[in-house]
């Protein structure tokens, strides 16, 4: 089936980061003529790393009348979003989501829509409830059960819907009651270099907030006296670091050569949290470093337990002890570690989006 134009619709751009870097790729392959969006507080120069010299047109929705503040109209996106009419015919539309444009309007008698999901969409009203909905926040929290019901609406309008990991895929299964094919996000292999000599220190890297975790990485380190580096900022910076035994190295923000450097030469990364993908996880293990972490979430795609790290089960401190504690009895070959992490290249990945892409509009 051949479709005359390629739509691109995002929730809204204000930060590149991970699912603007998926969709940069995306770009490189179908060249999208135009963006839908909520709303757009991108600076230009960050939406030409995206998209190049190559104008794109964007339309967005009044939502932009909030600004930075945009997030607090969570419980009214569902009107901002009707404002998203896609009239172009004949047309591919590619939606890359966490939150509400999965259910964007289009013409469905001759255009075809494909839904990546880069997390667990409206995970606020969901699972995260309680991370959103607090202080003068909590007001809202009546509209969590609308919102519930018109996520599960907006899922049916999709031709297909892909997912970052199959820890995403698994929950849309549950909540969308649709089938859900996952295909893992890229991670740029070139901007890490492998390491096969490293030293006698573990390495996090990451925001540090309070769902990733560091609380239980900093006790299990403050017990087993270690040599640990953090690398990233955060609300909790101050307070971790604190609470932190001497063994214990806040290097705090690092431009990219840095902590790279560090990446390479660490014995182990280590994580705590639970991410719906967690491209952090990859990073280390192009450099042939292995990678310590919870069970859960992502990290079940991305880690081979004793082959490329170490899963521990439990979100606890005794469990990432024990979990350390096997790593060390454990011997790694640096270099299978590099090559599955490989597998995870840009090219892989557009490859594997365009055969999916095409088996969808064959059987349409």
């Amino acid at each position: 089936m051949k479709l005359d134009k390629t739509i691109l619709v995002m929730d809204w751009l204000d930060a590149y980061a991970g699912s603007e870097q998926v969709v940069k790729y995306l770009h490189q392959v179908y060249k999208f003529d135009k963006l839908y969006l909520l709303t757009n507080i991108m600076p230009p120069k960050n939406i030409k790393k995206i998209f190049g010299d190559a104008p794109v047109l964007i339309k967005s929705t009044s939502l932009s009348l909030f600004g930075n503040k945009f997030r607090i109209a969570l419980p009214l996106f569902p009107l901002f979003l009707k404002q998203l009419k896609i009239k172009e015919e004949n047309a591919l539309i590619i939606s890359v989501t966490h939150s509400v444009v999965k259910g964007v309007s289009y013409n469905s008698n001759n255009s075809k829509h494909i839904s990546y999901l880069v997390a667990r969409n409206l995970k606020y009203v969901w699972e995260e409830k309680d991370l959103y909905f607090k202080g003068f926040k909590r007001l809202g929290s009546f509209f969590i059960p609308y919102l519930r019901r018109f996520d599960v609406k907006m899922s049916k309008k999709p031709t297909a819907i892909f997912s970052v990991s199959n820890f995403v895929s698994d929950w849309a299964k549950r909540k969308y009651n649709r089938e859900i094919l996952t295909i893992n996000p890229p991670v740029n292999i070139d901007d890490f270099e492998f390491e096969a000599n490293k030293e006698n220190f573990y390495i996090s890297v990451g925001r540090l907030e309070p769902y990733k975790r560091y609380d239980i990485l900093i006790d299990a380190f403050n017990e087993n006296g270690k040599k640990l580096i953090i690398i990233g900022d955060g609300s909790l910076l101050e307070s971790l670091r604190e609470k932190a035994n001497s063994n214990i190295e806040f290097k705090g923000f690092l431009f990219s050569e840095k902590y790279k450097d560090l990446l390479k030469k660490a014995k182990a990364f280590i994580f705590c949290g639970k991410e719906d993908f967690g491209i952090a996880l990859l990073e280390p293990q192009v450099c042939g470093t292995p990678v310590i972490a919870y069970g859960d979430g992502g990290a079940l795609d991305i880690v081979v337990d004793k082959k490329t790290g170490i899963i521990y089960n439990d979100q606890s401190v005794d469990s990432l002890i024990d979990a350390i504690v096997l790593f060390e009895q454990s011997v790694f070959d640096y270099d299978i570690i590099r090559k599955h992490a490989l597998g995870f290249s840009i090219e892989n990945f557009k490859l594997k989006f365009q055969e999916r892409v095409y088996d969808v509009l064959g059987k349409s």
